[in-house]
């Protein structure tokens, strides 16, 4: 703190610094402080020759690492709480407009920038983007926790239905990742069911039925596996009977073809043999392996 507090102009510049994280670019420095770059390099002189900065490679091109973690949050803790915000929101909309493939391929990394200035509704989609991203390359932990923070930052906003809708969608893709990490019988995952279909209940209520007719699918199978690996053949059934009735009211066929087969999964386990065959040559049937 106190060799931040001896550099005079340079220590908000490391400010700046810290906000953006513990590495930055010459460029996103750059386009966020507007300095003229004269002014500019010789601030970062003095935090290089202060030892709290590092460069890589020669300006405009080089980048900047703080020399340690408690560095950057030494020099962020002494941002007051609206410049910080307004800090993060100049981040948020420089990295948006130069680097516009920062929000698809770096999702998280603007969504923590518009969590820290406020924009709660963006950030929440944001967050949702990174959970989704996280989901298809397998970084399931990191995807629990994206998708669990979206779902928070939607609930502290008004309600709408554009809002409902990014809820529901993010609430089943939650499902997912939370079985692998948790476990198919963990209270968390029963939880996370609860709520998705509780959810499409209320958004059908308000006349407002989801977009993709699989979701409330997705949330019934769901629980059947779920009642499947805990041997409960009560709820299986009980699951079961929904999911195919849903499955025959829509006339779809795969939803189908999987109804059949978790009912046949459910008759057999119970001891209906007959019945369950039955319910099986019925999916192999509708079956199509292209």
């Amino acid at each position: 703190m106190a060799r931040l507090d001896r550099l005079g102009a340079a220590k908000e510049l490391a400010q700046v610094g810290a906000a953006i994280g513990r590495e930055f670019s010459h460029a996103l420095l750059s386009a966020v402080v507007s300095e003229p770059e004269r002014t500019l390099a010789s601030m970062l002189d003095r935090l290089i020759a202060a030892g709290l900065l590092f460069q890589q490679g020669v300006p405009p091109h080089s980048s900047y690492l703080f020399k340690h973690a408690l560095v950057q949050d030494a020099a962020y803790g002494t941002l007051l709480r609206e410049p910080r915000r307004a800090l993060h929101a100049r981040v948020a909309e420089t990295l948006d407009v130069q680097v516009p493939e920062i929000a698809e391929n770096q999702p998280e990394l603007l969504a923590h920038h518009c969590t820290e200035a406020g924009l709660i509704e963006k950030a929440a989609r944001l967050w949702g983007r990174a959970g989704q991203r996280s989901l298809e390359r397998s970084a399931l932990v990191e995807a629990v926790a994206q998708f669990t923070r979206a779902l928070h930052q939607i609930t502290s906003l008004p309600a709408s239905p554009e809002l409902r809708r990014d809820e529901i969608k993010f609430q089943i893709a939650l499902i997912a990742p939370l079985i692998h990490v948790k476990g198919y019988g963990a209270p968390e995952c029963k939880a996370a069911m609860d709520r998705a279909r509780l959810l499409i209940q209320k958004a059908e209520a308000l006349g407002e039925p989801p977009e993709d007719p699989m979701l409330l699918f997705q949330v019934l199978y769901g629980f059947c596996v779920a009642s499947y690996v805990a041997f409960d053949g009560d709820m299986l059934g009980e699951f079961a009977v929904q999911f195919l009735g849903l499955a025959e009211k829509q006339r779809a066929p795969v939803p189908l073809m999987i109804g059949d087969r978790v009912m046949g999964a459910y008759l057999t386990g119970t001891g209906n043999l007959k019945q369950g065959q039955a319910h099986y040559d019925r999916a192999i049937a509708l079956y199509e392996p292209s």
